[in-house]
């Protein structure tokens, strides 16, 4: 992911106004590893039920305000659309987010199950241990990294589209 400022961040938001834009806080960027992002993600500490995406779609930078769902659940395993990795399911959260423009104003939304703590560049990057020993099947760590990044990349590309285009 190419690096962003603030003020790049602040005017990438798509779904909301410029006051809410500039109300929100960022997360420290100086701490950012951008070239292991496919996009930037961070949730409110002030209010637990939003959370932002950064991405680059289409050479720019779209933002999204996403809403967390008010339960979730905490039996079981669940998997998250972006990155595709199987968790507990108390780490995997229902995400809304208003669509863009007269769509998302007039009240339609737009949603997926993501990893709660939006940290799905991480996830994707810890590769399991060779598996198949004694069987001849092996994976390779880096290819298997770069299958995870360029789907996850896809996936949250195909998200932001969601949340551009207008209501069906």
């Amino acid at each position: 992911m190419k690096a962003l400022t603030d003020i790049e961040i602040r005017g990438s938001i798509v779904n909301a106004t410029r006051g809410e834009a500039e109300r929100m806080p960022l997360p420290g960027l100086h701490e950012v590893l951008w070239e292991e992002r496919e996009y930037l993600g961070w949730r409110d500490p002030g209010a637990p039920q939003r959370g932002y995406l950064v991405v680059w779609h289409d050479g720019e930078p779209v933002g999204i305000v996403l809403r967390a769902a008010e339960s979730r659940s905490h039996v079981g395993s669940a998997m998250c659309s972006l990155c595709q990795l199987s968790q507990p399911a108390s780490q995997v959260t229902l995400f809304t987010a208003a669509r863009a423009g007269d769509a998302g104003r007039a009240g339609n939304t737009v949603g997926t199950y993501i990893c709660s703590d939006l940290a799905c560049s991480m996830l994707i990057r810890i590769a399991p241990a060779p598996y198949g020993a004694g069987f001849g099947v092996r994976h390779d760590r880096d290819e298997l990294i770069a299958q995870r990044v360029a789907g996850l990349a896809e996936r949250v590309g195909a998200f932001a589209a969601r949340v551009l285009a207008p209501a069906p």
